[in-house]
């Protein structure tokens, strides 16, 4: 397994896979970012980080079934291996002990 760094669009990818569960595909995950971030999100640019992700063993992928409606083609569903959570759990402890670091007064500057 590669380096588990996580860069941000990677742990929102990763986050993604994880909250969508079975239903974890390029499209869905794309429109799943889009809803949440409130900001445009590239196709191309989420395989490229599938793929990624994937060489750093954080996720896995099958191929479903195929269906009609997509011409006989299937959809690679992914999902998040233990260590993606892994990677995940560090990610979310780094931040919140960041988060932690502020003091009170200061979030009210901010």
């Amino acid at each position: 397994m590669k380096g588990t760094n996580l860069g941000e669009f990677e742990e929102l990818v990763l986050l993604t896979i994880a909250a969508l569960v079975n239903e974890a595909y390029s499209v869905g995950i794309c429109d799943e970012l889009e809803r949440q971030t409130k900001r445009s999100v590239k196709l191309g640019v989420v395989h490229s980080v599938l793929n990624r992700l994937e060489e750093k063993g954080l996720v896995k992928s099958k191929l479903g079934e195929a269906t009609q409606a997509r011409g006989g083609k299937r959809k690679r569903y992914y999902s998040i291996t233990s260590a993606g959570k892994s990677a995940l759990l560090k990610s979310k402890e780094v931040r919140d002990q960041l988060w932690s670091m502020i003091p009170e007064l200061s979030l009210k500057r901010i």
